[in-house]
């Protein structure tokens, strides 16, 4: 819609008829009783309907000098928005736009299902906060509703690989093979027990790939290249980065769109936020301008401590929107799960954890909660 101060400022009151322009087809204004004409720059796009009757005052001097006063009344036409023509496209939405209003424009954890597929990189560089518990028990969650997920184990220590249970010595290509060596990707990735979740696993030959990337070329981006021969067959990608802040990270953040940092309802797991999201903006300026921290994840969370309450309201005052609504609590059975090799949703569906990674999962993905 035009502003009203469009057709306001527009407006000539008191200039005699020939010095305006005639109402006509190509022509829209406002026009009183005694013939003026209230001039209005051409809108092919506008047409106007009269709105209102305002009325005037005038001071005019009569035949003998006296003072009269004389009532003018003026008809003002309101702009209004016409369809001529075919319907303009609509804007195109990038991205990282399409991020950004729905972490800026919606309520604190009301996510909009954004387009898949959809890559998240689970990182935060300190140890024990919950990285690849999320990732697995996400993933597990996400693949339980409906969508296709494959978890990337870019952690040397395999904890996704076998919580998840995939044994070790039951693949034969890994991480390492596919960063290193350029194997393809779909060649390396191994179904779960789960329908619909697939991983990727790593062994702890990934350690030595740090060093041994040094010296290669285009060493940040070995991962988004082998994603691109496989995005298409999943709905979600989650990479369970090693908790650093070396190349491995970096090759899961440049092939990521999305970041998702879970959080330790504890004061040491804020200490190093502050320089993982610098990394973030970094690989956002030179690697990967669609990056975004779009998810941050409250774990461990023991609704009996003052502490875990206090951790948690920090977090969302600082981060508003992005911050889940649900939280992850600690719970003895989501540590048992690993050592069985399955995710919390089948070791023991019904116990808490398994309930907040299904509502997180439906967050996440943008269903109702």
């Amino acid at each position: 819609m035009v502003p009203e101060a469009t057709v306001a400022d527009s407006i000539a009151v008191g200039q005699p008829a020939a010095e305006g322009v005639p109402i006509d087809a190509e022509t829209e204004g406002s026009q009183t009783p005694g013939g003026l004409t209230a001039e209005v720059p051409f809108r092919p796009d506008i047409v106007s309907v009269a709105a209102r009757v305002e009325s005037f005052e005038a001071v005019e001097q009569g035949e003998q000098g006296e003072e009269v006063v004389a009532v003018e009344e003026i008809v003002v036409f309101a702009p209004v928005e016409a369809a001529i023509g075919p319907d303009p496209e609509p804007p195109v939405i990038r991205e990282r736009d399409r991020a950004e209003i729905m972490v800026e424009d919606t309520p604190q954890g009301d996510y909009l299902p954004r387009p898949l597929p959809r890559v998240m990189a689970v990182a935060n560089q300190k140890g024990g906060v919950g990285k690849t518990t999320t990732a697995v028990n996400l993933g597990a969650a996400l693949a339980e509703i409906g969508f296709r997920v494959l978890v990337v184990d870019l952690d040397p220590q395999g904890n996704a690989t076998t919580g998840l249970g995939i044994d070790a010595r039951t693949f034969e290509l890994s991480m390492y093979d596919v960063i290193m060596r350029d194997t393809d990707l779909e060649d390396a990735i191994e179904p779960t027990s789960m329908k619909n979740l697939f991983v990727a696993p790593a062994t702890i030959d990934l350690a030595g790939a740090e060093i041994e990337l040094v010296p290669s070329f285009s060493r940040e981006l070995k991962l988004r290249k082998a994603l691109e021969t496989v995005i298409d067959d999943f709905d979600f990608i989650l990479i369970d980065c090693p908790p650093s802040l070396g190349l491995i990270t970096i090759n899961g953040l440049a092939a990521a769109s999305e970041v998702l940092v879970p959080i330790q309802c504890e004061y040491y797991a804020l200490e190093g936020l502050g320089q993982l999201l610098r990394n973030v903006h970094l690989v956002q300026s030179n690697l990967n301008d669609l990056l975004e921290v779009s998810t941050i994840v409250l774990t461990m969370y023991d609704g009996r401590t003052k502490l875990a309450e206090q951790v948690a309201n920090e977090v969302r005052t600082h981060f508003g929107a992005k911050v889940c609504r649900n939280v992850i609590p600690r719970t003895v059975r989501i540590s048992e799960a690993p050592s069985f090799g399955q995710p919390i949703t089948v070791f023991d569906p019904s116990s808490r954890g398994a309930i907040a990674y299904r509502e997180l999962a439906k967050e996440v993905s943008g269903g109702k909660a």
